[in-house]
C-alpha cells in the first residue's frame, strides 16, 4: 500500500489536542444592526456535525508528532450559512497530520450577514488568520513561506477569495496580527462554490480574476456537481492558470456529486486527498524545511 493511502485509511491521533486562537480579540468587527443567536451544533439523521451562530471566529491548531514546516489554513463549507465542521475540517486537519503537515481549522463567521456580499466577513477572517499564522510561524514550528488554504464548497469560495483578493481588507488592521501581504503560498479549493453564476456556470464571476502574483493552485471537483457548484468553475479557473502559465493541477472526478469531503463514498473521490498529498509532494511543500 502507498504510504499516501496507508495514511488516508489508518489516521493516528494529533499529537496533541488542538489549541484555539480568537482572530479578535476586541470583538469581530460587524456591520451596525447585525444581530445573531448564540453558536449552537446542529445534529441531523445525517451525522454530519455542524456549526451556525459564528460570531467569535478561531483557528484552532492542529500540530503533526513531526512537523516538516508547512501549514494549511482549512475552512470548512457550508453555504456561508452552515460550517460542516467535521468532514470538511477536523478530519481533513487530522489526515495532513500525517503528512507532516500543521493544520488551522478556520471557524469563520456564519450564517451570511448579508446576502450580497456572503463572503465579507469570513474573507476578514481569513485574512487575519493569515496574519496569526505568518506572526507565529517561529513559535508553532511552521514556515512563513510555506503556508497554505484549503477550502470546501462555500469554504472552497472562501480560499479562492483569500487567494485572489488576500489584501483587499475591509477591517482595520492590527501590525501586531495582520500582515502586509496576506497571499497563501498555495490553495486548494475543492468543489468551490459561487465561482460562477446558475445561469451562465461557463463564465466566472468578475470578481475571480488570476494575477500573476497568484499562488500555485490545485482544485478538485466531481464532475456531476451542478449550478452554482459547477464543475465547469474550477476547469474555468484552471484555464485561467494555464493562460499566465501559472503552477497549477486540476482533478474532475467522473462522479461523486456535491460535499464529499471525508465520506467514505466508494467513489475514487474519497481518495481526493491522496491527490492533494502527491501535488503537495511535488512542488516540495512536504519535504522538511530547511532550519
Amino acid at each position: 500500500m502507498k504510504p499516501l493511502l496507508l495514511a488516508l485509511t489508518v489516521i493516528s491521533a494529533h499529537a496533541t489536542e488542538p489549541t484555539t486562537i480568537h482572530l479578535w480579540p476586541g470583538g469581530a468587527p460587524e456591520k451596525p444592526g447585525i444581530s445573531i443567536g448564540p453558536e449552537q451544533a446542529i445534529q441531523k439523521p445525517d451525522d454530519i456535525k455542524r456549526v451556525t451562530n459564528v460570531t467569535d471566529p478561531t483557528i484552532a491548531l492542529y500540530q503533526p508528532e513531526h512537523p516538516n514546516g508547512t501549514a494549511v489554513l482549512i475552512c470548512p463549507g457550508g453555504g456561508y450559512s452552515i460550517l460542516a465542521i467535521e468532514h470538511e475540517g477536523t478530519q481533513v486537519c487530522e489526515y495532513l497530520n500525517t503528512l507532516g503537515v500543521t493544520c488551522a481549522l478556520l471557524k469563520y463567521r456564519v450564517p451570511r450577514r448579508d446576502p450580497a456580499d456572503p463572503s465579507r466577513e469570513p474573507l476578514q477572517d481569513a485574512q487575519r488568520a493569515m496574519g496569526i499564522l505568518r506572526h507565529r510561524a517561529t513559535e508553532w514550528g511552521i514556515k512563513p513561506d510555506r503556508i497554505g488554504i484549503l477550502g470546501f464548497s462555500a469554504g472552497g469560495h472562501l480560499a479562492v477569495m483569500t487567494t485572489l483578493h488576500p489584501n483587499d481588507r475591509t477591517y482595520p488592521q492590527d501590525p501586531k496580527l495582520d500582515v502586509a501581504d496576506a497571499t497563501p503560498n498555495f490553495a486548494i479549493p475543492v468543489y468551490p462554490a459561487y465561482l460562477v453564476s446558475q445561469q451562465d456556470p461557463f463564465t466566472l464571476l468578475p470578481e475571480v480574476k488570476v494575477t500573476k502574483q497568484a499562488p500555485p493552485i490545485c482544485l478538485i471537483h466531481a464532475n456531476n456537481d451542478k449550478g452554482t457548484t459547477s464543475a465547469s468553475a474550477s476547469a474555468l479557473l484552471y484555464l485561467e492558470y494555464k493562460k499566465l502559465e501559472l503552477p497549477a493541477e486540476l482533478h474532475i472526478f467522473a462522479k461523486g456529486g456535491h460535499g464529499f469531503g471525508m465520506k467514505k463514498s466508494g467513489f475514487p473521490t474519497a481518495d481526493w486527498l491522496v491527490r492533494v498529498g502527491e501535488w503537495m509532494n511535488t512542488i516540495d511543500w512536504l519535504a522538511p524545511a530547511a532550519g
